[in-house]
């Protein structure tokens, strides 16, 4: 699987205009409705929202990784987002967030949503690479950032 896959470019927002972390997650759970012909937008906010009040999502360095199940979600599918002023996440640096990653999918498919979420954390771990997409300008300049970042990573 390549992130790609699972990502539309009609899916990346920049700038995301939030005022708060559930304004971020409910813009970018709206994003992945309207371009993955989801049903239930309201289903698919409620869902990651609750997985966001039980823990953060705020894994440090800017970045958080809100994710949910819904039954409204035909496959996996991920939206991104880069906040024009930096949204509090009660991130586990403490760190607002300046770069969201939104993973939604199917209430019955645990494998691909732990695979995306793993291959996530790997592309992230390039400290240049994240410095790279956070200076993205649009939306879709950050997927080709990450189109390309894909096209030159082993498989």
């Amino acid at each position: 699987m390549r992130l790609t896959d699972i990502l539309q470019p009609e899916s990346v927002v920049v700038p995301l205009d939030a005022e708060d972390k559930q304004e971020a997650i409910f813009k970018l759970a709206d994003a992945l409705v309207s371009s993955n012909g989801i049903q239930d937008a309201n289903s698919l906010q409620k869902a990651i929202w609750e997985r966001e009040t039980t823990r953060t999502t705020g894994i440090g360095h800017g970045i958080a990784i809100p994710h949910g199940k819904s039954e409204g979600v035909a496959s996996l599918c991920m939206a991104i987002g880069l906040p024009s002023t930096p949204v509090d996440f009660n991130s586990i640096d403490g760190r607002p967030v300046d770069l969201i990653i939104l993973l939604a999918s199917p209430v019955d498919q645990t494998g691909p949503h732990i695979q995306a979420l793993a291959k996530i954390s790997r592309m992230l771990m390039n400290e240049d690479f994240r410095s790279t997409i956070k200076d993205a300008k649009t939306g879709e300049d950050l997927f080709k950032l990450i189109a390309e970042y894909e096209a030159d990573a082993p498989v």
